[in-house]
């Protein structure tokens, strides 16, 4: 009998590669599931916000069960802005009681099978893992109770990370009912130090700390008033040198978090707990355009783009001048104009390796504020919300569109991102 199992398992040998062959081709195919492309627009960003405060962490206490809900909409365009950012795609998701489909797409390689990965998957709810109800990878049938199983591994998988065991520990229950996505937590102490320490990779965290201590040093010379670009010179110079040796778009980033973190007077404790012990910058009022408040929105902007995205650094900045406009500063232009130049700025400074160690060559060196920042002549500030209507038609309006226009095409001038 033996014999018989070894001799049919010789035979079967050469039929494997055929067989995952075959499987390969009918995984991957030419077009994608669902198109990508996340449109953030600023209600978006108002909704995470009003999230965001009803569940700031210094107002839980410890051992506090509380609820996040997440509509329908939100969760796809999460699932979305994922695909996108992460793996050139697209998704898209739908919850009904008890239940979920997700459609995505992920961009391959170059291969000699197709472009895209396309998954449609069906999960039911139960009282720990979802569900595995049905499950097609491209063209090929992945049967349920194998699907189920390579979720279970995951699952294991992910719970050797401290991160994930983090999340684990504070997450209750995860249910779907009424079109929304209900996660219960219980709130503790240690949660988010432990995530924000464990969300920076060891290698991203030398790196911010190079540059910490670089402001650190820089800030010694500076003066109130001073422009921005005397703090950002020598920054991106330390970028520009420690590039030659390693990931120049990995330094660009470091280098401008640690920037955006100092000229908004937080430090980079606020996003790494070990930070705090580092050299800190001394607290300057840096100016672009003779403004303060303009190297916050540049810096904010760059920080975004640099690891968030173009599209959600542009909405986040829109946003915030909608809310001056509603009460507050009131509408600005030339504040969006620092959002759009501190886009565009985070952009470029990641965009391929060859580009982003150029950049921080020029950024590095002799760099002006007429370089980063456009002239901000002639653009409207500080109009209610009323006005900005009246005169401007509000967001998306013709008259909005064509100041916007001239918005970026000032920035396109600025000699840096020619």
């Amino acid at each position: 009998m033996n014999k018989l199992l070894l001799a049919a398992v010789l035979l079967a040998l050469p039929g494997v590669p055929l067989a995952l062959l075959g499987a390969a081709f009918l995984a991957v195919e030419e077009h994608p599931l669902v198109a990508g492309g996340a449109h953030i627009r600023p209600e978006h960003v108002e909704r995470a916000v009003v999230l965001l405060r009803r569940h700031d962490p210094r107002r839980a206490r410890p051992g506090q069960l509380r609820t996040i809900q997440i509509g329908a909409q939100d969760v796809d365009l999460l699932a979305n802005y994922a695909a996108t950012r992460f793996g050139h795609g697209g998704a898209r998701v739908v919850l009904a009681p008890g239940a979920a489909t997700l459609r995505l797409a992920l961009a391959l390689p170059p291969n000699p099978f197709g472009r895209y990965l396309n998954v449609d998957a069906a999960l039911a709810e139960t009282a720990g893992l979802p569900r595995v109800e049905s499950l097609t990878v491209g063209r090929l049938p992945v049967p349920a109770w194998l699907a189920q199983r390579l979720l279970e591994y995951a699952a294991r998988r992910l719970s050797e990370h401290e991160a994930e065991r983090a999340a684990a520990d504070a997450i209750q229950s995860v249910s779907i009912a009424d079109g929304t996505l209900r996660i219960a937590y219980q709130w503790r102490d240690d949660l988010p130090d432990r995530i924000r320490a464990l969300a920076v990779p060891r290698a991203d965290r030398e790196r911010l700390r190079a540059y910490q201590e670089r402001i650190a040093a820089a800030s010694q010379d500076l003066r109130r008033g001073d422009s921005f670009t005397t703090a950002l010179r020598p920054v991106m110079a330390l970028a520009a040198e420690r590039s030659s040796a390693g990931d120049a778009a990995a330094e660009n980033r470091a280098a401008i978090l640690a920037l955006a973190f100092y000229a908004n007077g937080k430090g980079l404790g606020a996003l790494l707990p070990e930070a705090r012990a580092w050299p800190q910058g001394a607290p300057r009022d840096l100016r672009l355009r003779g403004r303060g408040d303009l190297v916050r929105h540049f810096t904010i902007s760059a920080a975004l783009a640099a690891t968030a995205g173009t599209p959600l650094s542009d909405a986040v900045g829109l946003y915030k001048e909608i809310q001056d406009a509603r009460s507050g500063s009131g509408f600005s232009f030339s504040d969006l104009a620092a959002d759009r130049a501190g886009t565009t700025f985070g952009q470029l400074a990641v965009r391929s390796a060859h580009g982003a160690r150029r950049f921080s060559e020029r950024a590095g060196a002799r760099v002006s504020e007429a370089d980063i920042m456009p002239e901000i002549t002639g653009l409207a500030d500080g109009m209610p919300e009323a006005e900005f209507k009246r005169r401007f038609g509000g967001v998306g309006a013709p008259a909005y569109h064509r100041v916007v226009q001239d918005i970026e095409q000032r920035v396109a001038a600025c000699a840096l991102y020619r």
